[in-house]
């Protein structure tokens, strides 16, 4: 009941009427997502470069190869122009990642992604309760997929959430999270005709949240507009302390985006790798751990 519950309060909350499925993490939820999609061998799926390992995992899951988009430095996100370049006819889905709280160019993106006529799959594992020019994060793709993990917007320890309009995608998804038979009982669900093609051909991946993670959850679902304003005045705090600092470029966000912070991300641009490792070791010393992107070999992160 919590897990039913919760899941008609996000679609509530963020899907205006999207039919929503809980998950047991947000790999979960993607893998399941391009499943649904009719993502398999022999298929590509355009990912960004600069991403949690959790993005081309779910696609190499499934049998597909993960191609690799570059992202814009403005913002971390992937590239519009570089995915066109990487369309072949082998593509069967776009799948961008709105990193850090941050947005994907939506209407670039969606632009390339409708020419081809190619389904987008959003990964909105760090954009919960963000939004571009108007529309929630998650909202744009034919699929939005969300987490809960411990550093996510709302914490479960793990967990994560799909989110669709497509009445065939979701009830593809339903019932491989694990309904089995008992879909009808999902209450934000698309129309029953829809699961009539697909209840006895779809498998089972028993990827269904539990209803402790939900109970967990649910509150934090209620409480998330104050948190996120409260992490974006953090932010924002953050930006004016480092906003006149020599050799180091903030990040400026364009009109019409509604970020939300999960972390604070600069460029260093062009700097050696002995002037960058000391700012590492000096920043430690005050107690504060920076993830440095471009080291040779990774550090304490995936």
């Amino acid at each position: 009941p919590e897990v039913k519950a919760f899941e008609e309060e996000f679609s509530a909350h963020f899907g205006l009427g999207r039919a929503c499925v809980a998950v047991n993490s947000g790999t979960s939820g993607l893998h399941l997502g391009l499943l649904a999609a009719g993502v398999g061998p022999g298929d590509e799926v355009i990912v960004p470069s600069f991403t949690f390992a959790a993005t081309a995992n779910s696609v190499a899951i499934t049998g597909a190869t993960p191609v690799f988009a570059d992202i814009e430095r403005e913002h971390f996100c992937l590239d519009p122009a570089s995915v066109e370049a990487a369309i072949t006819d082998r593509t069967r889905a776009i799948m961008p990642v709105h990193m850090n709280g941050l947005n994907c160019d939506m209407d670039r993106l969606m632009a390339v992604c409708d020419k081809a006529d190619l389904p987008v799959i959003e990964d909105c594992a760090h954009t919960m309760g963000a939004a571009w020019k108007g529309v929630p994060s998650g909202r744009h793709g034919v699929m939005g997929c969300y987490s809960t993990q411990t550093y996510k917007h709302m914490n479960s320890g793990e967990g994560g959430l799909i989110v669709s309009d497509d009445a065939d995608l979701m009830a593809k998804a339903i019932i491989l999270s694990g309904s089995y038979m008992l879909y009808p009982r999902h209450r934000a669900a698309p129309p029953p005709e829809a699961f009539e093609a697909v209840k006895y051909v779809t498998p089972n991946v028993s990827g269904r949240m539990d209803n402790l993670r939900a109970a967990i959850l649910r509150p934090q679902l209620a409480d998330l507009p104050r948190q996120c304003a409260r992490w974006n005045a953090l932010y924002r705090t953050v930006e004016a302390g480092l906003r006149s600092t020599p050799g180091l470029t903030l990040i400026d966000r364009p009109d019409g985006e509604q970020y939300v912070a999960s972390s604070f991300q600069f460029l260093l641009p062009d700097w050696p790798e002995a002037k960058v490792r000391a700012v590492l070791a000096r920043a430690a010393a005050r107690g504060v751990e920076l993830k440095w992107f471009g080291a040779k070999e990774p550090q304490g992160f995936t």
